[in-house]
């Protein structure tokens, strides 16, 4: 054939790879449409501070790239600590390729762009897979890609979390996997083959000559894998780790009727993998080491129960069709972590076909992933509609065990999303397959009205935005480059996880200072227990009461000389007031700690705090 007409046939068959395509990213682009409309001044409502936390990684990110700074720490936030970027899951497998676009327009553009990306590719990585691996039909593995990348959690995550959106690289590790089996088993073969033949013409066997051939392609698989894995770090863990062991029970599963066959595969591909291994590590080992032992890194984070209520794994998602008419009790832990959510039809409908194809292996080791990362979801105890029965389930003995302490327990029911995908999507071919033998059966309407009435519901809405206040002139203007000597910015309370505004303004700033306080993990005290935002200093609990009661709080001579020691220990250079709930109150009680009244500039009121401060360190 010709070049053209080899091209031209190329085109016909990845007709339909770019229609499927291009209906997941309008989808993502829909579901998103609120953000996109307002990239200037939008903000997911549902997020609660999130938007600014994961805008400023990578604001930060970019910052650090143009200006051949260490990205993987920072002392911009939680001065003069610093924060561990690294154990704070920054992203810089987008953060950093993406360092023009942030740059151009914002982090606020980034960060739409990275969850419309990550919406779309997620459901054609995993369309890609299912197309390729698993069924014939196209339209059979569109529905199970569009399942993987639009379930309940995903859209729900879509609201704050780009590192459980962004997960296109989970299948493509799966499919390396699965590749890399499937090599093994053919060599496995073609070698007893030749074996049998070299022994009955009673002549010795030649397989040495397929060494070299046989090394080159585990080295391209590991390499292939080893990158793979190192990415997805770049992107973040905790999927990861949730994937790595519900692949691990997948596999378990699919050879346990043939454990010899299994015993097999895992000894062939253990030298490709644990190569693989040590490519990831040698790609990865700096942020690695950063991350668990460089400065303000930590060893896990206390995050208390966080597990899903048995309710939740029945109703329908706040962003959905069904939502809006059966939203049903709020058991949710918060908005961004709806990871159930599959809503009662889509339970029976699974239930049904898993039943009903129970003799296939894939749909037996999916069925057994579902189950099983559904109940550690559950928690240590059974919860329903907000009742604790105090039935205790399997995560009780697992949740103390290192690196799973830290992964929040609801976030299990995420592995379901492609086991239950690849369900639908060996029913859906088998409808497809009696609809090929007989255009009147019944069976696949039936399938085909089961599939609709359990995903219809499911249906994602557009997440919902509103306008946020703009960021105060002082710093917006560069004002604030006036009242900074290598020193912090206070303001006032110090920024908190319930109230990150100030990690924006200091973006929109262009970095001009480091900020007291913050959004983000860090260790407390010596224990290396990691929390959320900074150590409670007594002048911030102190300001934070006030602001809460609207009530000034006695002021002694104790309380002036704690806020002195914390400005000294925040190096402050200046204390601002911005617009801010009971303002009057905040201003008052500061106007007593520091001695002298606030100053009102470009819209803040102000306390220059360089000469009660004293002279410091310019580094």
């Amino acid at each position: 054939m010709s070049r053209p007409r080899r091209a031209a046939r190329r085109v016909r068959l990845a007709r339909a790879d770019l229609i499927v395509s291009a209906a997941y990213l309008s989808l993502a682009v829909l579901v998103l449409s609120g953000q996109w409309r307002h990239t200037d001044r939008g903000y997911l409502i549902k997020s609660g501070q999130d938007q600014t936390m994961w805008e400023w990684f990578f604001a930060v990110t970019a910052h650090n790239v143009a200006h051949l700074e260490n990205p993987l720490g920072t002392m911009l936030q939680n001065y003069p600590d610093g924060v561990n970027m690294m154990a704070n899951t920054a992203m810089f497998g987008v953060g950093v390729p993406l360092t023009p676009v942030t740059l151009l327009f914002g982090p606020t553009v980034t960060f739409v762009l990275v969850l419309t990306l990550g919406l779309f590719g997620t459901a054609f990585a995993w369309y890609w897979l299912f197309s390729r691996e698993l069924v014939a039909s196209k339209f059979a593995a569109a529905a199970g890609g569009l399942f993987c990348g639009f379930a309940p959690a995903m859209i729900s995550h879509a609201n704050a979390h780009p590192n459980f959106v962004v997960l296109a690289l989970l299948p493509l590790i799966a499919l390396q996997l699965i590749r890399m089996t499937r090599a093994c088993g053919a060599r496995h073969k073609r070698g007893e083959a030749e074996r049998s033949l070299w022994s009955a013409l009673r002549l010795p066997a030649l397989a040495p000559r397929t060494l070299p051939e046989r090394s080159a392609g585990q080295i391209r698989h590991s390499f292939t894998l080893g990158l793979l894995v190192a990415l997805q770090i770049a992107l973040g863990e905790e999927p990861l780790l949730i994937f790595a062991l519900s692949f691990g029970v997948f596999a378990l599963v699919y050879y346990l009727h043939t454990p010899r066959a299994g015993l097999r595969a895992l000894l062939a591909i253990t030298p490709t993998v644990l190569l693989a291994a040590l490519i990831t590590v040698a790609l990865t080992e700096i942020p690695l080491w950063w991350q668990f032992f460089g400065p303000q890194s930590y060893r896990s984070i206390d995050h208390g129960p966080m597990n899903n209520d048995l309710e939740a794994l029945f109703q329908f998602p706040s962003e959905s069709l069904g939502g809006l008419v059966s939203h049903g009790q709020n058991v949710a832990i918060n908005a961004t972590e709806e990871n159930s959510y599959f809503g009662w039809p889509l339970w029976i409908v699974v239930t049904v076909a898993a039943v009903l194809m129970w003799r296939e292996r894939a749909v037996r080791a999916a069925a057994t992933v579902t189950v099983a990362f559904t109940v550690l979801s559950l928690g240590a105890t059974l919860m329903i509609g907000h009742r604790n029965t105090g039935i205790a389930l399997p995560w009780q003995r697992l949740e103390n065990v290192p690196l799973l302490n830290s992964v929040l327990e609801s976030r299990f029911t995420m592995a379901a999303i492609p086991a239950i995908a690849l369900i639908l999507t060996l029913a859906t071919q088998r409808a497809l397959d009696y609809w090929k033998v007989s255009a009147t059966d019944w069976r696949p309407l039936a399938l085909f009205g089961a599939l609709a009435f359990a995903l219809l519901p499911l249906t994602p809405t557009i997440l919902p935005t509103v306008q946020r206040a703009p960021t105060p002139a002082f710093f917006a203007d560069g004002t604030v480059r006036r009242y900074v000597s290598h020193g912090s910015v206070v303001v006032t309370p110090p920024p908190t996880p319930p109230d990150a505004r100030a990690l924006r303004w200091q973006a929109d700033s262009g970095f001009e200072f480091p900020l007291a306080g913050g959004y983000f993990v860090g260790p407390t005290g010596t224990s290396k227990k990691g929390r959320y935002g900074p150590d409670d200093r007594p002048t911030a609990s102190l300001l934070l009461k006030a602001q809460q009661s609207n009530k000034i709080p006695v002021v002694d001579d104790a309380a002036r000389a704690q806020a002195l020691a914390d400005l000294r220990y925040w190096r402050a250079d200046v204390m601002v007031l911005p617009p801010t709930d009971n303002s009057d109150t905040l201003r008052l009680t500061v106007d007593q700690l520091i001695g002298f009244p606030a100053t009102y500039v470009d819209g803040v009121w102000l306390w220059d705090v360089r000469d009660l401060v004293g002279p410091r360190d310019p580094a």
